[in-house]
């Protein structure tokens, strides 16, 4: 039957005295409803041929009236046209990842770092905190306007992301627009998108039949799908999505507790997974926790974990974040599983840095969700810690990050003949002598031609991470290096394409391809580029606070250590490693090819806004009405202003607003520090006086 509300089987031909604008509004109601019923709530009402029937119904009546088609129409999230490229989408707020706990012990330490964090004199004390499953998919953010689905995008670095809207209009449980007559003006919503596991094993029965390679497993086949050109594949992988946190909002209910915020978006329409409690006690959480140990494998998702997060959302602006993650909140792993398989052999891996660092070469085992074939073994010290040799049984084990480890051998099954593994002397890829530094863990290999550093080191440059450049892999920075074309990554923007062409697999679109993606690189951030010069110890975070803080890789490349440790965030250590190698001659070498090519060598603009604070140092804590807690700090910081997490004999003043922390007042009553109010932190920031 087609699914009318009466249980009729009409025809559109037999509805001709039927308005037609009303009947498409009674099926999409009807076919979103059932949507959400079989998607979200796994209770299907109707088999799924009439739910077919419904859409059929539907797509007929649109095309003899398409002036009366439905912008949020079901019939519309089955893909489109392909998209061409995922433009960058900046975070309003930003999107963090969570800090972990192993163990009990851990959580304990997390829950007492609560309390100290709200004053509270008892570790134990109840806090109030809401449990939730860790979804084992990709953080997505959506977001709406005036009730309409106007954005979606990955979480990314954080701070900005890929553009997926075309794709996530092709998940069904997504709804284009909100629920109720009177939605907020924004409301942007967090969540992980993932692929159930019967999806996953259907699409892997279907991949065996066509004779294509399994997928590894549904977190990754789920990112995968997200990353499709053509959104008509990603409509096709049956992916869903749980919400979990709400980001930017304006308008809307005032809201107390993160229970409420999701409540309220179950109220929108968004699917929120009903697994979730809130407690009152750390002890609570842990039955939680161990619950869904035991029930993890009853799910029909996969998870790895769970989270908890301090309920009241005035308690979380009172703990704040650190540069990575919220205080309020943390990730529970749970125990990862183990099997046993053979260690065939342990080879040593040379990376960009020249560290030589030995893996197991295992015979694959499907543990924790995907195939093992290989797994890092760190450092000589743990081989032999761990007592592990070629032959041997070992027991791997797969985590939640997907870092597969060998924990040990079984020595029950140890050949009488097995003999010690030793570490080699001499680099497998350049035959160098290896050498390891006094007190240090590592062994390097210190040839800096080394065909093995020159290799990672290229292609990290061409990462993600770094400049971005697609196309330019493995098999290609190999290619390219056996051919004599690159040296170093200054040579990607030098190449003599004419060579290139004659190479095998190197026609004129993948030509045209790369050198597009080469060209699109010089563009990239300062930041960006400083990241892929693959210098020790200098990650994203400092590699941005470097580009901003000097503003050009030339005032970089003069700066002392000190001066770059003077740096809020970037410390000795990063400072000093930066320092010495802008100092060596292969680093100025580079730099002049990048300048030679094209390529940016410009940090971000300096703020236009007037430098009000220069040289203040000002804390800020509890709630403000004008300010987020983000807001507030840029504002500081773009008047040239620092903002510290901590009160300290360099504070000038501490803006205190609702339900401050205690820590911080006391600190500054100790310490003789002004306190002001938000008026009086607005006067400052306009005037730099009071």
């Amino acid at each position: 039957m087609a699914g009318t509300s009466d249980g009729t089987n009409d025809s559109v031909d037999s509805k001709t005295q039927v308005d037609p604008a009303a009947r498409i509004a009674a099926l999409t109601e009807q076919i979103n409803y059932h949507n959400q019923r079989y998607y979200e709530q796994d209770t299907p009402e109707i088999p799924d041929a009439e739910w077919d029937a419904l859409t059929r119904e539907l797509k007929e009546l649109e095309a003899a009236h398409p002036e009366l088609a439905l912008d949020d129409s079901p019939t519309q999230r089955v893909g489109g046209a392909p998209s061409a490229t995922f433009a960058p989408v900046t975070h309003r707020v930003r999107m963090m990842s969570l800090d972990n706990a192993f163990s009990i012990e851990e959580l304990q330490a997390w829950a007492g770092r609560v309390a100290k964090g709200l004053d509270l004199d008892d570790a134990a004390a109840p806090v109030g905190y809401m449990c939730e499953l860790k979804i084992d998919g990709v953080a997505c953010s959506l977001r709406y306007e005036d009730g309409n689905l106007v954005q979606a995008a990955t979480r990314g670095n954080g701070l900005v992301g890929e553009d997926i809207t075309a794709n996530v209009h092709g998940i069904k449980v997504i709804p284009r627009k909100l629920k109720g007559k009177n939605p907020p003006a924004v409301v942007e919503v967090r969540g992980e998108i993932y692929m159930p596991l019967k999806t996953f094993a259907e699409l892997n029965e279907a991949q065996e039949a066509a004779g294509l390679p399994r997928y590894v497993n549904p977190r990754n086949t789920a990112a995968g799908s997200l990353r499709q050109k053509d959104s008509a594949i990603t409509a096709s992988r049956g992916l869903e999505f749980w919400s979990y946190q709400l980001g930017e909002v304006e308008g809307g209910p005032a809201l107390e507790s993160h229970s409420a915020s999701l409540d309220w978006l179950e109220e929108l329409g968004m699917p929120v997974n009903p697994e979730r409690r809130p407690v009152k006690t750390i002890d609570e959480v842990k039955a939680f926790s161990d619950e869904f140990i035991e029930r993890r494998h009853d799910l029909v998702y996969e998870i790895d974990g769970a989270v908890v997060k301090v309920d009241r959302l005035s308690r979380q602006r009172a703990l704040g974040s650190t540069a990575k993650a919220p205080r309020w909140a943390i990730a529970i792993k749970f125990p990862p599983e183990e099997r046993t398989t053979t260690l065939n052999d342990i080879q040593v891996s040379i990376g960009r840095t020249g560290k030589a660092t030995p893996f197991a070469v295992l015979e694959p085992v499907f543990v924790g969700g995907s195939t093992v074939s290989m797994a890092t073994l760190h450092n000589y010290d743990q081989v032999k810690a761990k007592n592990i040799r070629p032959g041997d049984t070992v027991i791997v084990r797969k985590a939640g990050d997907v870092i597969p480890e060998v924990l040990g051998p079984v020595l029950s099954d140890r050949a009488k003949n097995s003999v010690p593994w030793e570490f080699p002397t001499h680099c497998p890829a350049c035959a160098q002598e290896l050498v390891r530094p006094d007190g240090e863990p590592q062994t390097f290999c210190v040839n800096p031609l080394c065909p093995a550093q020159i290799h990672n080191r290229i292609e990290y440059f061409a990462s993600r991470g770094a400049m971005d450049i697609e196309g330019f892999g493995e098999r290609t920075v190999g290619t390219f290096l056996d051919a004599g074309l690159i040296q170093d990554v200054g040579d990607i923007y030098n190449l003599d394409w004419e060579k290139v062409g004659q190479l095998e697999g190197f026609g004129q679109i993948s030509i045209d391809n790369l050198s597009a993606a080469i060209e699109a690189s010089k563009t990239k951030p300062l930041a960006n580029l400083l990241v892929g010069l693959g210098i020790r110890h200098l990650g994203p975070a400092g590699a941005g606070l470097l580009a901003q803080a000097f503003g050009h890789i030339d005032r970089i490349m003069t700066a002392t250590a000190e001066e770059m440790a003077a740096i809020d965030g970037v410390g000795p250590t990063i400072a000093q490693s930066a320092a010495s190698y802008f100092a060596t001659e292969e680093a100025k070498a580079l730099v002049e090819k990048f300048r030679t090519a094209g390529v940016n060598l410009v940090g971000p603009e300096a703020s236009n806004l007037d430098q009000t604070l220069e040289g203040m140092v000002i804390v800020v804590t509890g709630g403000l009405d004008g300010f987020s807690r983000s807001g507030a700090a840029e504002a500081i910081k773009g008047r040239g202003g620092k903002n510290p997490g901590s009160v300290s004999k360099k504070t000038n003043y501490v803006v205190v607003g609702a339900e401050a922390g205690a820590s911080k007042v006391n600190k500054a009553e100790e310490l003789g520090i002004p306190m002001i109010n938000e008026a009086d932190f607005v006067k400052l920031l306009d005037t730099g006086e009071l």
